[in-house]
């Protein structure tokens, strides 16, 4: 049964304007003081599904198109943050570790 259904969904050219459209919306909700974070998941993803709804209809594969356009979005964003902050976390843990209580210490020792 589950295989009958997902023969079904065909991959539209379409998503290659859908996505960047929906990386641009999650910019702009992201910018939004009044959106919460956890929240542009969910809009991004109804955005999508609404998108490939309406032009390729409401069909198992139109609506599965709209997930995969989200979730492409989604994933792309995360993998061009993660990419750009990896030495970050580095970076905060040496902060920890050196107290500034430390560095003043040894100014006064020298």
């Amino acid at each position: 049964m589950l295989s009958e259904v997902l023969s079904q969904i065909e991959i539209s050219e379409q998503l290659t304007l859908v996505v960047p459209a929906l990386m641009i919306i999650g910019y702009a909700l992201k910018k939004t003081p009044r959106v919460a974070d956890w929240l542009i998941v969910w809009i991004l993803l109804l955005i999508g599904v609404l998108a490939s709804g309406l032009t390729l209809g409401f069909t198992v594969s139109g609506l599965a198109n709209g997930v995969i356009a989200a979730g492409a979005a989604i994933t792309t964003h995360q993998a061009y943050k993660q990419t750009m902050n990896r030495d970050r976390g580095v970076l905060v843990k040496q902060k920890i570790v050196e107290k500034p209580e430390d560095k003043i210490k040894e100014g006064k020792d020298k």
